[in-house]
């Protein structure tokens, strides 16, 4: 399916400066084994955001845990507690409402725009049900933006409850600074990469595609639990950078080469991870990481993860870096070669959100 719009093209650049090894992820594991013991390393990102400090520090911070985990902490970043605060009471205020009040804004009711909120069980992980619920935003667009009235999937207005009346208000303030907060995070990345810091936005961002969640994991119960141990099994994001917000509860753990590695939660700090196309545009240096959610004892979690991923329209062609690629490339955990995919980023979304909304993506992918 192509849709509607140019594709940006950008050619390869090289990388200047040798940078080290990364270490291999090692096969996938399975069970309860945890590796407790690794740390996942936390940076300030002040310097990168405006504050004193020099960013090329910053960036060999960033490099080493792109190439080691896919996955670092940040600090320094700016937000107000006040505005995390606020939205965490206001999402928990939507999900303890009656389901038949939450369904006013589900998602058959955003179309082709996957926006709403959705049951736990309604979304998949490898065809596995989610012991999660949630609501799907993105970037707020007018119904008479032109991607919309082209019918571009993912693309349109948000669905917003009338309960808490606020929400809408948070919602859209979060998405603007986090935006803000990712493009400058790309920055160090780039930099990371010897690229020019503006590399991202000039030819990956420049019209980004935002996506953000919000998420309720039910607390699982003592006995017998239909939901199961697991609010998300294993998975990998699909785009460029993922950033999460969550409450004190836990329950994130990341692949690592000798097991699954818990990342509690450090008050007021924020979880980075890479997605696949960071991966397939680094040829593996810098990692997609397999992660999952086991569902806590005792109470819900919220989690609120923001999606800065590739224009629509971009074709993500890997670069011509100069540095050895890395000395294994273990098997991913869904069997899938990034190296091998063509297209544009929107395709490659596309294709992974209706396998997680089967029966929507059905409706949306039909309706063409």
């Amino acid at each position: 399916m192509r849709c509607p719009g140019r594709a940006s093209r950008f050619r390869p650049l090289r990388l200047v400066n040798v940078l080290m090894a990364v270490l291999p992820t090692g096969p996938r594991s399975v069970g309860r084994s945890v590796a407790r013991m690794t740390v996942i390393p936390t940076i300030d990102v002040g310097p990168l955001t405006g504050s004193s400090g020099d960013p090329y520090v910053v960036a060999r911070q960033i490099d080493a845990a792109c190439r080691q985990h896919g996955f670092f902490v940040i600090v320094g970043h700016g937000l107000p507690e006040e505005l995390t605060a606020r939205l965490e009471d206001q999402a928990r205020a939507f999900f303890a409402l009656p389901e038949s009040t939450k369904g006013g804004i589900a998602m058959a009711r955003g179309g082709r725009a996957w926006r709403g909120w959705f049951p736990a069980g309604g979304e998949l992980t490898s065809g596995v049900p989610d012991g999660k619920e949630g609501i799907y935003f993105g970037a707020e667009l007018a119904p008479t933006d032109p991607r919309v009235v082209a019918g571009v999937p993912l693309h349109g207005p948000n669905l917003f409850p009338d309960r808490p009346a606020e929400l809408r208000e948070t919602v859209l303030t979060w998405i603007d600074r986090l935006t803000v907060l990712a493009t400058h995070v790309t920055r160090g990345i780039a930099l990371a990469l010897g690229l020019d810091g503006d590399f991202f936005a000039r030819r990956v961002t420049a019209d980004p595609t935002i996506l953000f969640r919000i998420f309720r994991y039910p607390a699982a119960a003592g006995g017998p639990d239909p939901i199961g141990e697991w609010g998300v099994g294993a998975h990998t994001d699909y785009g460029l950078l993922t950033i999460l917000g969550q409450d004190d509860t836990g329950g994130l753990e990341v692949r690592g080469s000798d097991g699954w590695i818990d990342i509690p939660p450090e008050p007021g700090a924020l979880v980075c991870n890479l997605g696949d196309m960071l991966d397939r545009l680094t040829g593996g240096r810098y990692r997609s990481t397999p992660h999952r959610v086991r569902r806590p004892h005792g109470v819900d979690r919220i989690a609120y993860p923001f999606f800065f991923d590739p224009g629509w329209d971009v074709d993500v062609l890997p670069l011509a870096l100069t540095d050895s690629p890395p000395a294994e490339h273990p098997d991913r955990w869904d069997g899938a070669d990034l190296r091998a995919l063509s297209g544009t980023y929107g395709e490659y979304l596309v294709d992974k959100v209706s396998r997680v909304f089967p029966l929507l993506g059905s409706a949306v992918l039909e309706s063409e």
